[in-house]
């Protein structure tokens, strides 16, 4: 070891090639801590000398030139030597028949030069130093470059890995807007002292009309890398082959900006040796092989906050932070847009954040707002529209119909009018363009917000107001088919493989579990779609759907959904005249008041709407529904004589009547007694109650054990597991709620376990054996927490 750490020998094997000299000199400056200038004025060698030397131009110093430099960085001996070895590979010159046949004989360089700044040089072949003083040399790096240290990273751990028989390509990739020819620009710039021969980026324009064709493209590299004009070969193949020659044993950085596509690339790419080639597009170019591909996406809340400081002045952002946080929103995280809000502050020194968030709120103007100078999101966008197959482009706009957060194949496929597999090609293909990406869940895509308005703008000049009414009903239908398929699924009275009314039977859900999970996935869609029905006046699907979804709501008893689902029924009903639908969904929109929203006293003043209306149209099943839910709302109220009263009347009122919706209307209001009786202090009457309700629930279990009838049991052990623990018989509560655990377990429904897992705790507590306790609930909350981050973004309460 000398001074510097370096240990003897050559730094980059055995090959005793000319490039070890500039790669070794610069390595060991830079180790012992030295600029070029102070290395140049102490070795007595001039800046220029110097430079050409690391930059690989001058190869073959004179031994006293490396004496100097080697006393200048205080090498040991071993360390000297090692330096002389290296620069007496470069010593002997070329004659000039050598020379010229380290090219093709079509590449020979002219005798004589060209006059003029640009004109033809008889370059040295393989100099890619020169490359910096090129017409692809890298523009300027953006001072307020910000964000991307993960994509950075991992950049620069590909940089420093070195493998000569694999040449590191990497594939800067994603949507428009997202800054990835900042990106790349940037890590070359970064990357600059591990890359001494030089640094190019070129422009392969491939979102113009014509993008720039594979054999232009190398002409410009190869005059970049010294080769003259009169010396580029002039087929295709024969320029790649040149080029590869020339950057084999080079340390450079290639920037192939905004690719169009793999045939475009390939021949752009070196076949082996330490250069490094950063590619970026719009698409992901899925077949280029032996790529590390480096998706770029929107910024994260906080990167956004930083980049609008850099720009606009950390102060002025500080300043406002809910209005910063919302502007991000409106911008969508993309950096194009971001950046160009940015500029609209810088522009407008006195206008607070807040105004920018006020024009950008209205979305129909949004897109106008990003603009600055010459920086257009709209444009951006554009430039990849135009590049769309018309199909492909069909899509994308039917796609701004979707009114979730991410949709599938089977969803804009009605949009588009096109079957679902024809619809879910162009979808990849549009995620290969960049215009969509994959959502976390499997076959889901989602579109950013401004794609979204722009698809949206599209579909309004392109398609027409006629035909975008027609996409819409055509699409309100299925999903409503669909959606009201799905609930039937859950009717005690039907069988659980029943899928009559589905627009697709193929495409149904399979099981019961499917049909919870598209209900669930799909939400937006349906409620969309109900929406729709009910302002264009299609009234009885409206109500036909929220009571095909009736017996589903009790699966997800705290989705304010069910609040909007039957408020749209209600209305409709109305509207077509049909007093007895209005009568059901009145109460049935008191339940979602009541058990989803927990407005208690507007749900009371529903129910009694419905009980009213019920009484005046002679429909005693409703009256029995409504007595329940007046019932439910005044126990919540604690008013609970009024409850035990009115609980009691709709039993009795229930008694009356046929069928299984009757008699699970009796088991409800029944148990609902109970529970009142142990809320105002009469414990034992309660247990009586709830198990007399049990054993009827049972016996329903034991005919038929339906997901309905496994909810209604879990619900009336978990009261008897209440009672229990309200007379202090903890082991009897531990039974209870184990069982009611087992039975919502058996519904498929995890939400209805939270509070009996709570109360299994408690009781595990009063049992002395608080370590079980702690075990369960640690469990119990990683499972719920788990499963709230698969479906918890689709919940709406």
């Amino acid at each position: 070891m000398g001074a510097t750490g370096i240990p003897a020998g050559k730094p980059t094997g055995d090959s005793g090639t000319s490039d070890d000299f500039c790669l070794l000199l610069a390595r060991l400056r830079v180790l012992a801590g030295l600029t070029q200038a102070e290395l140049a004025q102490a070795a007595g060698v001039s800046l220029r000398a110097l430079g050409d030397m690391e930059r690989g131009r001058t190869r073959g110093p004179q031994r006293r030139t490396v004496q100097a430099l080697a006393a200048a960085l205080r090498l040991d001996q071993a360390q000297a030597a090692a330096l002389d070895q290296a620069a007496q590979s470069g010593r002997p010159r070329r004659t000039p028949a050598r020379a010229e046949a380290a090219v093709p004989a079509q590449a020979a360089a002219p005798e004589e030069p060209a006059a003029g700044p640009g004109a033809d040089r008889p370059a040295e072949a393989g100099r890619p130093g020169e490359a910096v003083y090129s017409a692809l040399a890298l523009p300027r790096d953006i001072a307020d470059f910000t964000a991307r240290e993960d994509a950075l990273d991992r950049l620069h751990r590909l940089a420093r890995d070195a493998d000569p028989a694999h040449p590191r390509i990497v594939l800067a990739y994603g949507q428009p807007g997202l800054g990835k020819t900042a990106f790349a620009l940037h890590a070359a710039h970064t990357l600059a002292p591990l890359f001494p021969d030089g640094q190019l980026s070129l422009d392969l324009r491939g979102m113009a009309p014509t993008p720039l064709a594979p054999r232009e493209a190398l002409a410009q590299i190869l005059r970049a890398l010294g080769v003259a004009d009169r010396s580029v070969p002039a087929d295709t193949e024969e320029r790649a082959s040149l080029f590869r020659t020339l950057v084999r044993e080079k340390r450079l950085v290639l920037i192939l900006d905004n690719a169009a596509d793999e045939a475009q690339v390939r021949p752009l790419l070196p076949g082996s040796g330490p250069a490094l080639t950063i590619i970026t597009s719009r698409h992901v170019l899925p077949g280029l092989e032996s790529v590390h591909r480096l998706p770029l996406d929107v910024l994260a809340p906080g990167e956004s906050a930083a980049l609008l400081a850099r720009i606009a002045g950390p102060d002025r952002i500080a300043a406002e932070p809910e209005a910063t946080g919302e502007l991000a929103r409106l911008c969508g995280h993309l950096p194009l847009a971001l950046r160009i809000a940015g500029q609209r502050l810088v522009a407008r020194p006195r206008q607070p954040v807040s105004h920018l968030v006020r024009q950008l709120a209205a979305e129909e103007y949004r897109l106008d707002v990003l603009e600055a100078g010459d920086l257009r999101v709209r444009t951006a966008f554009a430039l990849s529209y135009r590049k769309l197959p018309a199909a492909a482009g069909l899509v994308l706009r039917r796609c701004s119909l979707t009114a979730g957060e991410d949709f599938t194949a089977a969803t804009v496929a009605p949009y588009a009018g096109l079957p679902v597999q024809q619809t879910d090609r162009y979808l990849e293909e549009l995620t290969d363009a960049g215009l969509l990406q994959p959502a976390a869940t499997p076959q889901r895509y989602r579109l950013h917000d401004l794609v979204r308005l722009y698809a949206g703008e599209q579909l309004t000049a392109d398609d027409g107001p006629q035909a975008v009414e027609e996409a819409r009903e055509r699409a309100g239908d299925w999903l409503l088919r669909r959606a009201a398929a799905a609930g039937l699924r859950f009717d005690v009275e039907r069988t659980e493989g029943d899928i009559s009314g589905d627009p697709d039977p193929a495409g149904a859900p399979a099981t019961l579990a499917d049909a919870r999970r598209w209900l669930e996935e799909e939400h937006p869609e349906w409620l969309s779609a109900l929406h729709h029905a009910n302002a264009t006046g299609r009234h009885r699907q409206v109500v036909e759907t929220a009571e095909a979804m009736h017996w589903f709501s009790d699966s997800l008893l705290h989705w304010d959904v069910w609040a909007q689902v039957f408020r749209l029924s209600v209305d409709s009903a109305r509207a077509a005249g049909d007093r007895l639908a209005e009568a059901v969904h009145l109460n049935y929109l008191a339940w979602a008041h009541i058990t989803c929203l927990h407005r208690y006293q507007s749900g009371l003043d529903v129910a009694r709407e419905a009980l009213e209306l019920s009484r005046r149209i002679g429909d005693a099943q409703q009256e029995a529904w409504a007595l329940t839910y007046c019932a439910t709302a005044l126990r919540r109220l604690l008013r609970s004589e009024e409850a035990i009263e009115a609980y009691r009347q709709a039993a009795e009122a229930f008694a009356t009547l046929e069928g299984r919706s009757a008699e699970v209307g009796r088991v409800v209001a029944l148990r609902c007694v109970g529970a009142c009786l142990r809320e105002s202090g009469r414990p034992r009457r309660a247990l009586e109650a709830h198990r007399a309700v049990l054993a009827e629930v049972q016996e329903w279990l034991d005919g038929s054990p339906s997901h309905m009838f496994h909810l209604m049991a879990g619900f009336s052990v978990h009261e008897i597991g209440l009672d229990q623990a309200a007379l202090q018989d903890w082991a009897g509560a531990e039974a209870a709620y184990r069982q009611a655990l087992v039975h919502f377990e058996a519904a498929g429904q995890p939400d209805s376990m939270t509070q009996t897992l709570t109360e299994l705790g408690t009781a595990l507590i009063e049992l002395g054996r608080a370590d079980e306790a702690r075990e369960l609930l640690t469990s119990a909350l990683t499972d719920l927490t788990a499963e709230g981050a698969r479906g918890g973004h689709r919940r709406a309460g």
